[in-house]
């Protein structure tokens, strides 16, 4: 075998690989499949310091697979970017919520999350007829809810919204950096690093922070 035939075969059988991964993400979709337009759900940005959290709601055709998906955390800045636009492309609908750091501050984290998910799927044409969740069950939501321990990296659908949420999110703190410089919230996207915490110290919040989560550094 040549050196290039040889090649060839690993490129084979990697792609093989890649195949066999992305169909077993599908599991969930096809358990529920009788249900109709299945939904993924997932969120980001409820750790950082500043800054809103975003969710993603994503339904991708039944016959979908798209190569290389994850969960978001788990892929390169550019990977997630070519994937959100191949979601965009092929999903049947998708949308994001967004909930502000203010309204995070009045009704906290968990209850801000929630409520980015309920615009996420609220704002979804057609309407989901199952929701697959990372996690947790939805409060308000009369649409038949699976939530599913890790599921970003269990459920393609998931991992979809994942990547939508976190792309979404990622631009929204690149265009805070240049409002507010100083934090480099378009390195650490909000997150508490030591230099983030330093900065809130020497400075002070900009408008963007959360107050109830910087309280112990201000």
């Amino acid at each position: 075998m040549t050196k290039k035939e040889e090649a060839e075969l690993r490129r084979a059988e990697k792609l093989q690989k890649e195949t066999e991964r992305v169909e077993s993400l599908c599991e969930y979709e096809k358990k529920y499949a009788a249900a109709g337009f299945i939904c993924g759900i997932d969120e980001v940005g409820r750790g950082p310091l500043a800054g809103p959290v975003v969710a993603g709601a994503v339904i991708l055709p039944a016959d979908c697979r798209i190569l290389y998906i994850n969960d978001s955390k788990k892929l390169s800045e550019k990977k997630r970017e070519l994937l959100c636009e191949e979601i965009k492309e092929k999903a049947v609908s998708w949308a994001v919520g967004i909930v502000s750091w203010e309204v995070i501050d009045e009704i906290n984290i968990l209850q801000a999350t929630y409520e980015a998910m309920r615009q996420a799927i609220a704002k979804l044409d057609p309407a989901p007829a199952l929701l697959l969740n990372d996690a947790v069950k939805i409060p308000g939501i009369d649409i038949p809810q699976v939530p599913i321990i890790k599921g970003d990296a269990k459920s393609q659908s998931i991992a979809a919204a994942s990547i939508i949420a976190k792309v979404t999110r990622d631009h929204m703190m690149e265009e805070y950096d240049k409002l507010y410089p100083g934090y480099d919230f378009a390195g650490n996207k909000g997150y508490g690093t030591a230099a983030h915490i330093a900065a809130i110290k020497e400075k002070g919040p900009c408008p963007i922070h959360r107050r109830t989560f910087i309280k112990n550094f201000v």
